[in-house]
């Protein structure tokens, strides 16, 4: 919620988004503070592949059939954050009941059909019912995956690795080594930027499971310059060919993995190893948690990644079809539940309980 976060959002120029900030006040004090904005956004945006195609299709004829102008409430760019900051001492539910009434006149003024407020980790259960009595449905998003940060050194992160998952992860990285792949942590990237931008665009435009914003060679060029050493990216050389990087972001004391950006979309091993080097970065700067983002969990898992569920409370500007968005955004979308992995021996995964 800082105020250079949100100007570099503005600043980026991404897809058709439009900002608004409220900030809610008890007498003269300001006790509240969220970020709403404005974005065509579609609807089915979780779809299985058996509705995807049949989108693909419609939309061949229909180019916005379920593309809907929504409010929504949260982060523009996809990192999870809880979509308001309150004050101690004031309530959820006074702060959630203030919020709704500017979202449902907000969401009128701009002719927005659904609102959407996100994202809710498991620690945001008891929020649910306050949204629930104001007409919300609280409905599953894609899961984000968080790695909890336990070790010193890279060296001792693989040690604790059971053996299947160390030596399937080495045999990756081997493969990379001998290729000629190598990497170097960047902090000023903005000469990059359209390259970047390119790169990110080549991972984005061949995504089968999630696409929303569209990010500008503005958005890299503005973050170093609004962020400075908080954000860097991760260089990945083949040669002297710059074939891949990772978008980094310290939030605190953690590290958010943003984006990742190829030369060429490929199902090989390249992102195996830009991954465990995003692991390798957080290790050594420092972070006491990594966020790794959503979708690709498989691999993450294999990581030592733990997949987060992540709730939304929507609800449509119009009473009269509320009753039926939660049950047609559920029949539209479906999110993956992966089953957890034991990546860790039992004596490490005590020491990082612990």
């Amino acid at each position: 919620m800082s105020r250079a976060f949100w100007e570099l959002i503005e600043r980026s120029g991404m897809n058709d988004f439009t900002y608004r900030y409220i900030v809610g006040y008890v007498e003269s004090d300001p006790v509240v503070i969220a970020a709403a904005y404005t974005v065509t956004t579609d609807i089915a945006i979780f779809a299985p592949p058996v509705v995807r195609r049949l989108l693909d299709g419609v939309r061949k004829v229909l180019p916005n059939f379920l593309k809907w102008k929504m409010l929504e409430c949260g982060t523009p760019i996809t990192i999870s954050s809880p979509p308001y900051i309150r004050a101690e001492g004031v309530s959820d539910a006074m702060v959630i009941e203030a919020l709704n009434r500017d979202f449902r006149r907000l969401a009128k003024s701009e002719r927005c059909l659904i609102i959407v407020v996100r994202d809710f980790e498991p620690s945001a259960h008891d929020l649910r019912e306050p949204f629930r009595l104001l007409g919300y449905h609280w409905t599953d998003s894609l899961p984000n995956t968080y790695m909890e940060i336990r070790w010193r050194t890279p060296q001792e992160y693989q040690a604790s690795m059971r053996s299947y998952f160390r030596s399937k992860l080495n045999k990756h990285l081997k493969r990379n080594v001998e290729a000629g792949v190598r990497h170097e942590l960047v902090e000023n990237f903005a000469p990059l930027a359209d390259t970047l931008c390119a790169q990110w665009m080549e991972v984005h435009t061949h995504a089968s499971e999630f696409q929303r914003e569209v990010l500008t060679p503005t958005f890299y060029h503005e973050l170093p310059a609004r962020l400075g050493p908080l954000t860097k990216v991760l260089l990945f050389y083949r040669g002297e060919v710059l074939v891949g990087h990772a978008l980094l972001l310290m939030d605190g004391d953690m590290l958010r993995w943003l984006y990742v950006g190829r030369e060429k979309a490929e199902n090989d091993s390249l992102y195996i190893y830009v991954a465990e080097k995003v692991v390798e970065a957080a290790i050594l700067q420092g972070a006491k948690r990594l966020e790794m983002g959503l979708t690709t969990y498989p691999i993450k898992q294999d990581l030592g990644a733990d997949v987060v569920p992540i709730k939304l409370a929507i609800r449509a500007s119009w009473g009269l079809i509320n009753p039926f968005v939660g049950l047609g955004y559920a029949l539209l979308n479906k999110v993956p539940n992966p089953s957890p992995r034991q990546v860790f021996k039992a004596s490490s995964a005590e020491a990082r309980a612990s």
